[in-house]
């Protein structure tokens, strides 16, 4: 069982999200909390795999929150979920060791997939937030060397894609561009199950953990530009 703790100083958002979570059988939200600080002491006293932290809560945030938990639970994994998209609290919340993020106005199967990844270990990024950090590091991530440095980057991305089919690449294309499974299927008039699966056929051929990673790879190739 997934134990959850849920951050937010809105309760009918928290009962939402209880409802949410509690009707995937292999959950269970053992703690709510009104504000970053509620949030840290529950996850030092109740054993939780997983904390949902909302950004905008009174007396500590939660990317305050995340900071402390990686400091006095770090085997707690923290979803950020927000109705705040902004790229700076994408990108501070990646830097602060968070397991994802997660805007609210996601699917209720998606909010469920994610705190699924992060009990199991792995990052979960919407497809917003993978785009914002894409993006972000397109603009800002060319280091030393400048526009020689982004070429090899380039050329380093093309040959590791070359494993993928042509198939692979045009999915991994619409990663690059930021869209859900869902949006891609219709785009390339595919199920959202079959683009899952290549999903995962890629991330596995590319040794990438996340879509974040392969989104990046497919930004440095020119993919989805």
């Amino acid at each position: 069982m997934i134990r959850v703790i849920v951050a937010d100083d809105e309760p009918l958002i928290r009962a939402g999200i209880r409802m949410i979570l509690t009707s995937a059988a292999d959950i269970s939200v053992v703690a709510e909390a009104g504000n970053g600080k509620e949030a840290v002491e529950a996850a030092r006293g109740r054993g939780a795999d997983v904390v949902l932290l909302d950004i905008q809560m009174p007396v500590m945030d939660g990317l305050t929150a995340l900071a402390e938990l990686r400091r006095v639970a770090p085997s707690v994994r923290a979803l950020i979920l927000t109705t705040f998209g902004e790229r700076e609290n994408v990108l501070r919340a990646m830097g602060e060791g968070s397991a994802g993020f997660l805007l609210k106005d996601s699917a209720p199967d998606e909010l469920i997939r994610a705190v699924r990844a992060a009990a199991d270990g792995h990052a979960y990024m919407s497809p917003v937030a993978t785009r914002h950090v894409a993006d972000s590091l397109a603009a800002h991530g060319s280091g030393p060397g400048g526009g020689s440095g982004a070429a090899r980057r380039g050329e380093e991305a093309r040959q590791r894609l070359s494993v993928l089919t042509a198939r692979e690449m045009e999915v991994l294309s619409l990663l690059g561009e930021g869209l859900s499974n869902a949006d891609a299927g219709a785009r390339i008039h595919m199920s959202e199950a079959t683009v899952k699966t290549y999903v995962s056929r890629i991330l596995a051929k590319l040794e990438c953990e996340n879509r974040v990673q392969a989104a990046l790879l497919a930004r440095d190739a020119g993919l989805g530009t």
